[in-house]
């Protein structure tokens, strides 16, 4: 992609994107990802109807009156998103391929976390590390993050959530929120999961195109997959093709709500075909529910 065109698909992405974490997301967001505790604040003279638990004892001693302690949440976050970059991302049966999807919705959210005046960074992987970004604060490093999502080759063969699990484990050493942008079209990644989920707070937003959910009816075609690259023949005018195949989604589906489950981490399932601000809007309420 020509550079001209990745400055205007970003500024397009930044008007939407930025749009929408001001002025739906800034006070749900706030509420569902709290700060690390609260600290320390200042001393002021105690009032009527003050905790007396947060008296300062030492300060009302050399004053003669009573003082107490003020705190305050420490609201500074690190989030990180862990973004799946490999070929299957580049499908999609409607106005979005799973990737322009992924982008936006990882756009949203670090404009989001940016208003709160959090950290963001990226981890950006196939079935390796194909670029990390680290923390910081601002407007320019979510552009940077997202010039890197549309400039992405995407052309890897093979997803590996492990690898990427295991790398923030190496790069990340304090707390952070996580959140894990797939399809989750991989295996042997569990492991890696809970150990994240023992010290970060862990989201998953599995994305997936409603063609992966239910087979089109459009007779006998060919298919394609995009991550190992084996053609089958197959009759989707067959009900009970098109029967194990959603079959086949669903037991995915429902493997994958058992691992979170597991590991008391939230997942978000997401169509393509539907908005992503009301599936955020639900979560977000369910986090402070």
């Amino acid at each position: 992609m020509e550079a001209s065109e990745i400055i205007k698909k970003v500024k397009k992405i930044e008007i939407k994107t930025r749009g929408i974490s001001q002025h739906l997301f800034s006070g749900e967001y706030h509420s569902a990802f709290k700060g690390r505790g609260m600290s320390f604040s200042e001393v002021r003279e105690y009032s009527y109807g003050d905790d007396i638990r947060h008296i300062d004892w030492n300060v009302t001693a050399r004053t003669n009156f009573p003082h107490i302690k003020v705190f305050e949440e420490e609201r500074e976050l690190n989030i990180m998103f862990l973004i799946d970059c490999s070929k299957s991302s580049l499908f999609g049966t409607n106005e979005y391929l799973k990737s322009d999807y992924i982008t936006e919705l990882s756009a949203v959210l670090a404009f989001s976390a940016v208003n709160n005046n959090d950290k963001v960074g990226a981890i950006l992987f196939s079935d390796e590390i194909e670029h990390y970004i680290p923390p910081k604060k601002g407007k320019k490093q979510i552009l940077r993050i997202i010039r890197e999502l549309v400039d992405q080759q995407n052309d890897k063969e093979g997803t590996n959530i492990e690898v990427a699990l295991k790398y923030l484990t190496n790069v990340t050493k304090k707390r952070a929120t996580v959140f894990l942008l797939s399809d989750f079209i991989d295996t042997q990644y569990e492991d890696a999961l809970k150990i994240i989920s023992r010290k970060h707070d862990l989201i998953g937003l599995r994305v997936f195109d409603p063609a992966e959910r239910e087979l089109p009816n459009m007779g006998l075609i060919q298919t394609f997959d995009q991550e190992t690259g084996a053609k089958q023949l197959i009759d989707t005018s067959s009900p009970s093709h098109r029967l194990a195949y959603r079959q086949q989604f669903d037991e995915r589906t429902a493997k994958l709500i058992d691992i979170f489950s597991q590991i008391k981490g939230d997942l978000v399932q997401l169509s393509t075909e539907e908005d992503y601000i009301k599936a955020l809007l639900g979560f977000f309420k369910k986090r402070t529910s």
